[in-house]
């Protein structure tokens, strides 16, 4: 097709002169003009019919305001003739030139259609048809008509039809766009949008699976692209795309996690800005969380031994990045960056737990004799005056989050440091709105609603939980009232953040100070703890198929309500109760799995050692209950393994209540 030079081209017909001072008859005429053009046989007149389209269009703002000529506009454009000159400006021809003018003037028009049409004209597949030459000619594309590519794209995949388009294309036709992502990050936007809206109509495990491993392959054909720079949007996509897509999409065990985890520590080591930092701690929150068995040792296993291994570098940023942030951070709660630092806080936080656990991991194998040294060194190579240095950071750390708490909770909830809940000031009514009286926080939610929170309670509750130190113990002590409310939040709404098994860690930790006692005495803890193990027992009756996470948090609510109740010494006549409805407990047939025997069998031992010691005279009130209780540990017995850890407890169970 002969290239026509359309730059000093005109509308013009019989009538102009009659029409020169009625604008509207000669816009109506032009546009009548056009679409004689685009509808004509030969291509060089509907280049030219294009061409002036697109002039009309860009210098007649009151034009696109009208749809429906819009509509008819882009109903006289034939979509096989786009095609075309998108294939042929693709192709490197014997003129670059028309080359290139064909390809640009196809985009062009595209896009402000894309722009223009109305909403359900978008959905049109003459539209979004357009999508896989559009992605092939981002290869031979100019820089600005690559970036109207991609602003295209963008528009067409935020409605559903241009989403499951863009996700039926093969890895191949994504390939040019992730080539060039590199040096477009807007690229990757398009997919983090297609793979979220576009995924939505699948209905069946084989369609998942096909999209799973195209998934898996160009996320892998991204990590290549990106090596060589600095990794920082992709790490963000990384992390986006594992924390929100639909977890039956997200790849399984996939090869590439290596290497981003290679690009992670090239940018948390390569002095990192604000934006490097926080790409690189959601990431890797994100690979923790999403594959906990491989990652760990990729984050914090060094393949040769260091004076200063990566881990230890790693982890101290993370913390380092905790401790200058927190102390501010409450005085930003309102500004518009907040949700953006609180979730790299809670992804560092996450990390932490995540170290947290492995490190004590690491230090039970170096205590068990029976521990081969290979196992031992698995997967942390770390010099000992280097994990004592890392442990007093944590601690440090720990100790600042800890204070976050506090002033976040009064000011949230409480307006003063242990302040009883009786005692807060109801809702003031101004001509602003209902607010508390004494309470400060977010506008859009409140601190029980708030991630971070959840993450700072769970990197505490298992470093005081497993950490002997008194100190830290008795600053958790001192969240008493805060982790009371939360424990009953979450057992009020089941769909709002769970905190209760935090908690209950934090309470294993806390409640051996004497402090600890006494705070969970101030605000009714023993009712609170004894009311849900109860609530568990009775579920556990009437059902053998109860949630394993309910009966691993019926078995910690026993464990620390045993604490408490070794730590009396002389049983409260209201806590009987629990002795009550234990003795008092049905149990149900056939059931005899591990989890359920274990919370029965702790449940059992909770009001043995409340039987033991209680007062002669209370012991005798309770005989019935005893017996009744040595009842159901004997049945139980029968039903566990012999060297079982609910066999043991068992056997205390029946040796205690034995004792005279």
């Amino acid at each position: 097709m002969n290239i026509p030079d359309v730059s000093k081209l005109q509308v013009r017909d019989d009538n102009e002169n009659k029409n020169e001072n009625k604008p509207g008859a000669s816009q109506a005429s032009s546009i009548e003009k056009i679409q004689q053009l685009l509808k004509a046989k030969d291509d060089t007149s509907r280049f030219v019919g294009l061409a002036l389209l697109k002039s009309v269009l860009d210098n007649s703002p009151e034009l696109q305001d009208e749809k429906e000529v819009i509509v008819s506009l882009w109903n006289s454009i034939s979509p096989k003739f786009l095609d075309r000159l998108l294939r042929t400006g693709a192709q490197s021809g014997s003129d670059p030139k028309d080359s290139k003018d064909m390809l640009d003037l196809a985009v062009a028009v595209i896009h402000t259609f894309a722009v223009l049409l109305p909403e359900e004209a978008k959905q049109d597949t003459k539209l979004i048809g357009r999508i896989p030459r559009l992605a092939n000619a981002v290869l031979h594309s100019s820089k600005e008509t690559t970036r109207v590519i991609i602003e295209t794209l963008l528009n067409l995949v935020t409605v559903p039809g241009g989403a499951e388009a863009f996700v039926n294309l093969d890895v191949d036709d994504w390939t040019p766009l992730i080539e060039i992502a590199p040096e477009h990050s807007h690229i990757l936007t398009v997919f983090i949008w297609t793979w979220e809206r576009g995924t939505a109509s699948l209905e069946d495990d084989q369609s998942r699976e096909v999209v799973r491993a195209k998934i898996d392959r160009a996320i892998q054909a991204f990590v290549s692209s990106f090596i060589g720079t600095d990794a920082t949007s992709l790490l963000e996509f990384i992390s986006h795309v594992l924390r929100n897509l639909d977890e039956r999409l997200i790849p399984r065990n996939p090869k590439w996690i290596g290497s981003v985890a290679k690009l992670m520590r090239n940018l948390s080591t390569n002095r990192p800005n604000a934006a490097s930092r926080s790409a690189y701690t959601n990431c890797a929150c994100a690979l923790l969380l999403v594959y906990p068995e491989s990652t760990p040792q990729l984050l914090f296993l060094d393949e040769t031994d260091s004076s200063k291994p990566f881990s230890y570098l790693f982890i101290n940023l993370i913390l380092a990045d905790l401790r200058a942030t927190l102390p501010s951070l409450l005085e930003k709660l309102n500004d518009p960056d907040y949700p953006r630092t609180s979730q790299r806080l809670t992804s560092a936080l996450d990390i932490l737990t995540a170290f947290i656990g492995q490190l004590i991991a690491w230090m039970e194998e170096l205590g068990d004799p029976t521990s081969s040294t290979s196992s031992t060194q698995s997967w942390l190579r770390m010099p000992p005056e280097l994990v004592l240095k890392l442990s007093q950071s944590i601690a440090e750390t720990l100790s600042v989050t800890m204070e976050y708490l506090r002033d976040r909770w009064d000011a949230s909830v409480a307006g003063a440091q242990g302040l009883h809940p009786e005692a807060r000031a109801g809702n003031a009514h101004t001509e602003f709105g209902s607010h508390k009286t004494l309470s400060w926080d977010t506008k859009d939610e409140s601190a029980a609603t708030d991630a971070f929170i959840l993450s700072a309670i769970r990197a505490v509750a298992l470093w005081v939980r497993d950490d002997d130190g008194d100190v830290l113990r008795k600053e958790a002590a001192g969240l008493m009232d805060m982790f009371m409310e939360l424990y009953q939040s979450s057992s009020s709404q089941p769909d709002g953040l769970d905190y209760r098994l935090p908690i209950l860690a934090a309470l294993e930790g806390a409640l051996r100070t004497e402090r600890g006692i006494e705070a969970f005495s101030s605000y009714n803890g023993w009712g609170i703890l004894s009311g849900d193990l109860l609530g568990v027992l009775e579920k556990s009756s009437a059902s053998t198929s109860l949630d394993a996470a309910e009966l691993i948090r019926g078995s910690r609510l026993a464990f620390v309500l045993e604490i408490v109740a070794e730590s009396e010494g002389r049983t409260p006549e209201d806590w009987m109760g629990v002795v009550t409805a234990v003795a008092a407990y049905d149990v149900p047939d056939a059931a005899d799995a591990e989890a359920l025997l274990e919370f029965q069998a702790d449940a059992l031992q909770l009001a043995a050692t409340l039987l033991a010691n209680a007062s002669p005279g209370m012991r005798k009130r309770f005989v019935h209950s005893a017996g009744a209780i040595r009842g159901i540990a004997e049945q139980l017995k029968g039903r566990a393994e012999e060297d079982s850890v609910a066999a043991g407890t068992l056997e205390d169970v029946l040796s205690t209540l034995a004792t005279p």
